[in-house]
């Protein structure tokens, strides 16, 4: 399929986006919640080779398919190896039919203005000339929100569009995820500037589309007027540290969004499962997260 035919796809699909992309920072928690604690490895190859495991016991489970997966989030770590002897991003769109999404954010620069920018990505153009060689469709990249600042959303969103200028040059989908923390006292506050902002940047936009990748609100339907927009290719959410149960609840009241979720995707696997235990848990995760996306 083409890159039109997966942009077409990206856009109009039934499905949501599972996020696997848990990098260095965040691969201890992921694997503690997995059932690995670190006593299992004793350095970081050892762990991420541990992680890998797990996200590809995920990726080849006969419940993650595109019947209700349209895409998925990796990390570069996992793009750069295999699984059943191929590329994980070429597995992924030609085994499993799914859009491989590449993380290219470095992590997080200390807080200011209650806001944490992206740390500068060093060899952003040879990371996108050689995901795009991998096969991979489009890019994630995180920023957070922790008040409504105005000056630091401005701030966030400025450098989230820069960023995506250059990911569509790479012909490359970017993502643009400024993260609002779901624990902010004015959270509905931060919302409100945040789509002010990101409404204007995508009026600059000429004929260019990007994603988005937002916090589910707490005011429902406040994310609509992004979802509606012409250069908006899909609205989809985090779940940001809500449960499951509560994130799909949101997710539900929100017509248009889907969901984009990995914590809320993962909750409940373990390394002790049998697989028919893991493929169970895992088939009725994605299965309610899915109905709630098509709500």
């Amino acid at each position: 399929m083409s890159h039109a035919g997966q942009l077409d796809r990206f856009e109009h699909g039934a499905g949501f986006i599972a996020a696997l992309d848990q990098s260095g920072g965040s691969t201890p928690g992921a694997l503690s919640r997995y059932g690995i604690d670190a006593s299992a490895y004793t350095d970081e190859g050892r762990m991420f080779d541990l992680i890998h495991a797990a996200r590809t016991r995920v990726i080849t489970s006969p419940a993650f398919t595109s019947d209700r997966i349209l895409a998925t989030i990796l990390f570069q770590g996992t793009v750069d190896r295999e699984i059943e002897g191929r590329g994980v991003a070429d597995y992924v769109w030609s085994v499993k039919g799914i859009l491989p999404i590449l993380k290219i954010d470095k992590g997080l620069e200390d807080e200011a203005d209650g806001v944490r920018l992206m740390r500068p990505i060093p060899d952003l153009e040879e990371t996108l000339d050689r995901a795009r060689e991998k096969g991979v469709f489009g890019t994630k990249e995180r920023s957070v929100i922790r008040i409504a600042n105005a000056g630091g959303i401005e701030r966030v969103v400025d450098q989230q569009f820069e960023l995506a200028a250059r990911v569509l040059d790479a012909g490359l989908v970017p993502i643009v995820e400024p993260e609002n923390d779901i624990a902010a006292p004015d959270k509905a506050e931060a919302e409100a500037l945040l789509r002010t902002s990101l409404l204007a940047h995508l009026d600059t936009m000429g004929d260019r589309k990007v994603a988005l990748k937002l916090t589910l609100p707490t005011v429902d339907g406040v994310w609509g007027d992004l979802i509606a927009h012409a250069n908006v290719a899909r609205v989809v959410a985090l779940s940001g540290g809500y449960t499951r149960d509560e994130a799909n609840e949101r997710l539900a009241r929100n017509p248009g969004l889907i969901a984009s979720f990995s914590r809320a995707l993962l909750e409940g696997l373990t390394v002790h499962q049998t697989d028919e235990e893991f493929d169970r848990m895992l088939d009725a995760s994605i299965e309610s997260i899915f109905r709630a996306s098509m709500a």
